[in-house]
């Protein structure tokens, strides 16, 4: 059953967006403001890591950084749509510069367990999701400046993903792709293909000139990347779940599809990390970090 939209869709909110590209990650982060109070939010910023020399570093966090200070822009959150597994958040950092309060998903408390298990954490790890400010329910609302941010919950690709709807923009993390990228994947612990599908068809419910702002792309065939489309675009050409497409259809392709994916590269840092909010584990009694490399247990 597809669940209806838990809150009435404001089209003439029309926030802000704008997108930034890191293109290691093929990740999308935006900064969403309102134009009449300067207020914004930031969603899903990206930490950088070479991950073969275990070195992070900031840069495009700060060009974010950068570009809210120059603008004179007042950040309220930090949002995370759900816990990535491609690419490290950089949200502490740009908190601990220029404010903001966290938030994600209230079923990241899943996702805490099940990872808390993989990579074998104590008990000192917490697994109640206390390292963010705030954790979403369905139909929660909150505040940019003048507008209205309304969250839903949209399960899938992970039990914690959110889509966050802010007037006339929806910010669908890995709900969706561009209509020529499809879906994402569903086969992550705790992903479902028959979820997700019943999530798109969900946010497909927004009025058909919403805008959908996507967290990866990937440029299929060649293109130019791109990160916004809209519902009505996504019902009438998504290539995986646009009108006409069955539930148990789709069902079989993503779970074939999945079959032949390979894990992405970013995988045990990002989880690592974005389960404890964008920080790092513990240091040790000398002061280093460390990050673990399951065996034998991601796939």
């Amino acid at each position: 059953m597809i669940e209806p939209l838990p809150f009435k869709p404001d089209l003439a909110q029309k926030p802000i967006v704008t997108p930034f590209f890191d293109e290691p990650t093929n990740t999308i982060s935006y900064v969403v403001a309102d134009p009449d109070s300067k207020k914004c939010a930031i969603v899903d910023s990206v930490m950088d890591i070479d991950y073969a020399a275990g070195h992070i570093t900031y840069d495009g966090a700060d060009r974010i950084i950068k570009y809210v200070q120059d603008e004179g822009l007042e950040v309220e959150w930090l949002i995370e749509t759900h816990v990535h597994a491609d690419h490290l958040s950089a949200a502490p950092y740009i908190q601990e510069k220029v404010g903001g309060k966290l938030g994600i998903g209230e079923n990241i408390t899943i996702v805490q367990d099940t990872f808390g298990k993989v990579f074998n954490e104590g008990t000192e790890f917490q697994r109640d999701g206390s390292q963010f400010d705030q954790l979403f329910k369905d139909g929660d609302s909150y505040k940019i400046g003048n507008l209205t941010a309304y969250v839903m919950h949209t399960p899938g690709h992970t039990p914690a993903c959110m889509t966050h709807t802010i007037g006339d923009a929806a910010f669908v993390g890995d709900t969706l792709f561009m209509p020529d990228g499809g879906s994402a994947r569903a086969d992550f612990p705790g992903g479902d293909a028959r979820t997700l599908y019943r999530s798109v068809k969900r946010v497909l419910q927004l009025p058909d000139e919403t805008r959908l702002f996507m967290c990866h792309d990937y440029g299929p065939n060649g293109r130019d990347i791109e990160w916004e489309t809209s519902v009505k675009e996504e019902r009438e050409h998504n290539i995986h779940v646009k009108d006409g497409v069955t539930e148990d259809e789709f069902v079989q392709m993503r779970e074939e599809r999945d079959a032949s994916l390979a894990m992405p590269k970013l995988i045990i840092p990002s989880l690592q990390v974005n389960m404890r909010a964008g920080k790092m584990p513990p240091k040790d009694d000398d002061g280093n970090v460390y990050l673990k490399v399951p065996v034998n247990k991601l796939k």
